[in-house]
């Protein structure tokens, strides 16, 4: 990813407030071009600096209020299998390779309590994963944010 300035900051922190303003819109309230504002948005888009749209549909939404994080156990021989087959369960939204003593470390939604085993027991089920620990998400307390990090700065 390239480094960001003070405008892509700027950009970045209106977009962080409303995912969807429209260009001309953020052009307007920075006092810059609209091309400017295209231009630099296509950049992060291109370095992967923005997420994908889809990051902005709530789970709840599409029926998924259940929220919750798997812990997961492998044969490290079979990791890429493991992956393969958690990418095709559609209520994996995340896979995280942390460090420490968790192989992969999973964000998961379901319907209900019961709809959350079924998805515990598919994720069990996949190629080389020999144990699972589900902790259910209770409540979101501090929502996926970034601004606090553009005001920082680097």
């Amino acid at each position: 990813m390239s480094a960001i300035d003070a405008t892509d900051r700027r950009i970045l922190t209106l977009l962080d407030e409303d995912a969807r303003m429209p260009t001309a819109m953020i052009a307007m309230r920075l006092g810059l071009a609209r091309g400017t504002v295209q231009t630099r948005l296509e950049r992060l888009r291109e370095s992967g600096m923005l997420r994908r749209h889809s990051a902005r549909i709530s789970p709840a939404a599409l029926g998924r209020p259940v929220g919750a994080s798997v812990q997961v156990e492998l044969d490290q021989h079979q990791i890429g299998e493991a992956v393969e087959a958690l990418a095709n369960i559609p209520e994996v939204l995340e896979c995280f390779a942390p460090a420490g003593s968790t192989d992969l470390l999973l964000r998961v939604v379901a319907k209900d309590p019961d709809d959350l085993y079924r998805v515990s027991e598919e994720i069990r089920l996949c190629p080389g994963i020999n144990r699972t620990s589900t902790s259910l998400f209770l409540r979101e307390v501090i929502p996926y944010r970034v601004t606090a990090l553009l005001a920082a700065g680097e």
